[in-house]
């Protein structure tokens, strides 16, 4: 049995936890990932996936380099989930010279109201939780801080 009695060195200790931006924002993900996959289960595709999927039915025939960088992923990441969504027939990929378009099927168009709705239950949850104001000063600063960490 470990014994949780705080004291004033256990603190000092652990205090770097609370002020370090890894640990912070990675603790953050873990929660908002969580609340993200409970909001998307309905649609039988994780949280990534449905906002690829909502990219595509947006403006079918993106090419594919512009999806990896609307979603800060890496092109072969990208090549992953497009793979996936491909074998759900979800999308098609149609090749124009050195370009990969993607294309929504029928079947990618009729879930994507769905879609949008997991992705509004998740701004409810976490606007419930922190607050409207919170949540758009929150949503800001990581955007901003992410925007001058990535060199």
């Amino acid at each position: 049995m470990t014994n949780n009695v705080q004291t004033p060195e256990s603190d000092d200790n652990e205090a770097f936890l609370h002020q370090c931006l890894y640990f912070t924002t990675n603790r953050l993900s873990r929660a908002i990932s969580r609340m993200a996959d409970e909001s998307f289960a309905t649609t039988g595709l994780a949280p990534a996936y449905g906002y690829l999927l909502r990219l595509v039915v947006a403006k079918p025939g993106i090419p594919q380099k512009e999806l990896s960088e609307k979603l800060y992923i890496t092109p072969s990441t990208l090549t992953r989930f497009i793979d996936k969504l491909e074998h759900k027939r979800l999308v098609e990929r149609q090749v124009k010279g050195k370009t990969v378009l993607v294309f929504p099927t029928e079947k990618a168009i009729e879930i994507e109201p769905s879609l949008r709705a997991a992705s509004k239950e998740l701004l409810r949850t976490y606007k419930a939780i922190l607050g409207d104001e919170v949540a758009t000063i929150l949503t800001q600063s990581l955007e901003s801080a992410s925007e001058k960490l990535e060199i």
